[in-house]
């Protein structure tokens, strides 16, 4: 089996990885042996071979965190799902693999019908953009929204579950190419960013109250999307794409009474009860098996093209998520 390898953490991503080959192993009793359909690469993982992410595997470590795949075979003595069925792989095994070897009490059957690729998504961005509109401010339908990094897959999941759930979203990128492609996925308003942000916001708004604020920029960033707030507004950040803290000014914070908050999946992870975790997956299952929810993607790789992959993902002004797509033709 071919993996993504690294033993050291470095500046530049791509070269601190690398494509290496091994006996693929024997699942043992209790476990499944899974052929990787697609695992996508998602900002934490590249944070993640910087050094950078708040959550670091000891090394050496497979690269990947999420991901679908088929079953090839169980251990012995071990009932799981059948051979050929389409799983959701366990988060945090090293997904970026032709195969992995998971405990089958943790495999999640999904629909044969639906697309791999776009479930293959399914555990990170989706669950982070859900929580975000239903954790923080008790939204109502024809209610607004901002969001900053509007083009980023969180972003692109935002904006159509916001759409589902009938808010309306005032979507926020950095350059004037992306504002079609949010368009494209059901955005209200898309603006690009800029100091009259919240005149122009207002201006789009004709004056009605935003209550919720999802910045995942950082820097100055944050400071423009917390002035587009209505007063006693709630912003939320979940990232750093500026790779600059985040900026607030006493006027938002004082004077107008916005309320500033963190968001990591993880964390959440750690706090909700099963019920509640099968709850936002079951729902978010349906709506990609059904093609309601999709993010777009901008190129796919296999595992031997790894350095190439993970170089597409850390570079700006791509159009959607890069995935591995591992080929099983050995």
């Amino acid at each position: 089996m071919r993996q993504a390898r690294y033993e050291k953490r470095g500046p530049v991503p791509q070269e601190v990885i690398e494509c290496v080959e091994s006996p693929t192993p024997e699942p043992t009793t209790g476990q499944a042996l899974v052929a990787v359909e697609a695992a996508p690469i998602n900002p934490s993982d590249v944070l993640t071979l910087t050094g950078d992410y708040g959550m670091l595997p000891s090394l050496p470590a497979i690269g990947g965190n999420e991901g679908v795949g088929r079953v090839v075979r169980c251990g012995p003595e071990t009932e799981g799902p059948e051979e050929g069925q389409l799983v959701l792989i366990p988060v945090g095994i090293g997904t970026w693999s032709s195969h992995v070897v998971a405990d089958v009490r943790k495999l999640i059957p999904l629909p044969d019908q639906a697309d791999p690729k776009q479930l293959a998504m399914m555990t990170i961005n989706p669950p982070t953009a859900s929580l975000l509109l239903s954790e923080f401010v008790d939204l109502k339908e024809g209610d607004w929204v901002i969001q900053n990094a509007a083009n980023s897959g969180v972003g692109g999941y935002l904006v159509q579950l916001a759409r589902l759930k009938g808010y309306r979203t005032i979507n926020v990128v950095r350059r004037e190419s992306a504002v079609e492609g949010v368009k494209a996925q059901g955005a209200d308003v898309v603006l690009v960013d800029g100091d009259d942000l919240h005149k122009r916001v207002r201006e789009a708004t004709g004056g009605e109250p935003v209550r919720l604020a999802i910045d995942a920029v950082g820097g100055a960033a944050t400071d423009r999307i917390a002035s587009c707030l209505a007063e006693g507004g709630t912003l939320v950040n979940y990232g750093m794409m500026s790779g600059e803290p985040c900026q607030v000014s006493p006027a938002n914070i004082v004077f107008r009474d916005v309320t500033v908050k963190g968001f990591w999946l993880a964390k959440w992870f750690e706090r909700a009860s099963p019920d509640a975790q099968k709850t936002v997956f079951g729902q978010l299952t349906k709506l990609i098996a059904t093609g309601q929810l999709q993010a777009r993607i901008a190129a796919e790789y296999d595992v031997s093209q790894i350095k190439e992959a993970v170089a597409a993902a850390a570079a700006g002004e791509r159009d959607g998520k890069v995935l591995v797509v591992p080929s099983h033709d050995e």
